[in-house]
């Protein structure tokens, strides 16, 4: 049946499973948003011999993790401010992935020893926000829901954009590709992405509606996350990008039109449940990946690295979104984005699960491979420590909590993937 693997194997699960209540504990005692305190576990653990035997292979942590994570938030968020949110959903997603990547690799290029090559792949690496520790601290501070809204969808729509980026990166390394070719290969990757997440979501949808059992359309949503991703990924496309749009569809369209009543409650408890456990294994396992004398080593890039990465946020929040904003509101006369929310989206650019697998998946031949992972392990670190601990204190300074009402949480989805604080 499979000897002493399965022990082990078995070993492992209940190790991640108890280390879940313990971190709850932890977070509530501290203070400290949960997924930080996931973090800072993974990175005791790592300084013990027992990590050593915990293989982490990349490859799993995005096929496994984040299809399921993305797939679930993509579901819960609220279509009417989605599409309220569009357009500053698509600026920060798309054109804000390469002006966070550029500031980065020309920064980092410039200051350190790095490689052209190594600059720019650290920069695509870390393009892509992942705000689920602000998010949850967001929810419990009752933050406008639109805002909320913009933070997670900027970060489900970044990451694929962001991996994307990462693959095209590493082709034009090769030599083998012109900077029109990298282009084209982008674009045609995002469409391509989102027209099968599209056509999947559309007809898991529709066959969600030919029954009226709530475990076969239970199922059917497992199908949306995971086998659209399998789907992309065969057809050479982002399935992450592929599972978010199923999960758009099957959350505004699906949920209208095909899911029964009772599926309805039976998904949102049961993938209520799926997030809290994958995101909990994510940020343990991004505290087990993070050596420590890779970290050492690669200490001046890494705060070159974070001054690039802050400086890249507030120039795509501040400069991008918020010049977009006022330019609408002189044409159109509509109301500008506050700028306390300002201030939360660019406190909320955590890097995280995304550009962890991402560094850990480089191939052996990249130049300076150490130096690149310890620069991205490191800015991980710093975002998600810092800025995830001091997301509350920034948003009661920008005055974006509880005293909107109006805007505030919608109490019937409140997400998932943190225990409230």
């Amino acid at each position: 049946m499979g000897g002493a693997a399965t022990p082990s194997t078995l070993l492992l699960i209940v190790g991640f499973l108890a280390a879940m209540p313990i971190a709850a504990f932890l977070a509530r005692r501290l203070r400290l948003p949960y997924t930080v305190v996931l973090v800072l576990l993974g990175l005791v653990v790592s300084a013990f011999p027992i990590a050593a035997g915990v293989g982490i292979a990349p490859e799993s942590v995005v096929a496994l993790l984040i299809p399921g994570l993305v797939f679930e938030a993509a579901y819960r968020l609220d279509g009417d401010d989605l599409r309220r949110t569009s357009a500053g959903v698509a600026l920060l997603a798309i054109p804000g992935v390469f002006v966070t990547a550029a500031i980065v690799a020309a920064v980092l290029v410039t200051t350190t020893s790095m490689s052209l090559q190594g600059a720019v792949l650290v920069g695509a690496m870390v393009s892509a926000t992942d705000p689920i520790a602000t998010v949850s601290t967001m929810r419990s501070l009752r933050a406008p829901r639109r805002l909320v809204t913009l933070v997670d969808a900027e970060s489900l729509f970044n990451d694929g954009t962001a991996a994307v980026l990462f693959v095209v990166a590493l082709t034009a390394m090769s030599g083998h590709t012109t900077p029109v070719d990298a282009g084209i290969e982008f674009v045609v990757g995002i469409v391509g992405s989102a027209a099968i997440g599209l056509a999947a979501g559309l007809l898991i949808a529709w066959l969600a509606s030919r029954t009226d059992d709530h475990l076969i359309e239970l199922t059917l949503t497992l199908l949306a996350a995971y086998g659209t991703y399998v789907v992309a990924d065969l057809l050479h496309e982002s399935g992450i990008i592929a599972s978010v749009v199923a999960g758009v569809v099957m959350g505004t369209y699906g949920r209208r039109t095909g899911l029964s009543a009772r599926a309805q409650l039976a998904i949102d408890e049961v993938w209520e449940f799926l997030a809290f456990v994958l995101s909990a294994t994510v940020f343990l396992l991004i505290g087990i990946a993070i050596p420590f004398d890779v970290l050492a080593a690669a200490a001046i890039p890494i705060a070159v690295g974070v001054v690039a990465v802050l400086i890249g946020r507030a120039v795509v929040v501040y400069g991008l979104l918020g010049g977009a904003s006022a330019l609408a509101s002189a044409v159109s006369h509509r109301p500008r984005i506050p700028l306390g929310w300002l201030h939360v989206l660019n406190w909320a650019g955590l890097r995280g699960a995304i550009a962890t697998a991402l560094a850990l998946s480089l191939p052996a031949d990249v130049p300076d491979r150490a130096l690149v992972q310890g620069t991205v392990f490191g800015i991980v670190l710093f975002t998600l420590i810092v800025q995830g601990t001091t997301a509350g204190a920034v948003m009661r300074w920008a005055r974006v909590g509880g005293d909107e009402p109006d805007e505030g949480h919608d109490a019937d989805r409140s997400g998932a993937g943190a225990p409230a604080d």
